[in-house]
């Protein structure tokens, strides 16, 4: 079942990123334009940059379930077939491990239980944590970047979840080169 989640949240965070490259694309075509009829938009250039870095995370995630990311094989192409599995497998377990500590790296940074305690007040919450999540806007966009950041808890709960997948076997392989 964990397969079967982890493939479907992929379709969902490809389809996604695809969007975001379109958006980006088409955010620096009309700033190309603008820019030429000197009437810039500035809030295209930061819209575009926080859309590459969503479809980015959104892409990395997808590609632990596909298998598809950065590999270095030095050192276990030279390894008997046994021990290449052992190794693999090793990998596995520390994309789950690194993928638990950005689960709870987020949770430290977003504090939701000390907001809630704080009665979501974000002004009271900052003076008593010195956490300013909550409280600073984007530079052109006037967005709270909070919600750009959401990107983390984004990638953190599909690397986990793809992570787990992957190490129950039950996760895309790439096909084995011979």
């Amino acid at each position: 079942m964990i397969g079967r989640i982890s493939a479907a949240w992929a379709r969902i965070e490809l389809t996604l990123a695809a969007a975001l490259a379109v958006s980006v694309t088409l955010l620096i075509l009309l700033n190309v334009f603008t820019r030429s009829m000197g009437a810039a938009l500035y809030w295209v250039d930061e819209l575009a940059i926080y859309a590459m870095a969503w479809m980015t995370f959104l892409g990395a995630s997808a590609a632990l379930h596909n298998g598809q990311t950065v590999v270095v094989t030095a050192l276990t192409d030279p390894l008997p077939p046994a021990l290449a599995k052992i190794a693999a497998k090793v990998v596995d377990v520390l994309v789950v491990v690194f993928a638990l500590f950005m689960v709870w790296f987020c949770w430290r940074w977003y504090s939701p239980l000390e907001l809630a305690r704080f009665g979501f007040d974000t002004e009271a919450f900052q003076g008593a944590t010195f956490n300013f999540i909550y409280g600073e806007p984007t530079t052109t966009l006037g967005v709270p970047k909070y919600w750009v950041w959401m990107v983390m808890w984004a990638f953190a709960l599909g690397a986990t979840l793809h992570g787990f997948a992957n190490l129950l076997g039950q996760g895309r392989k790439p096909e084995a080169k011979t």
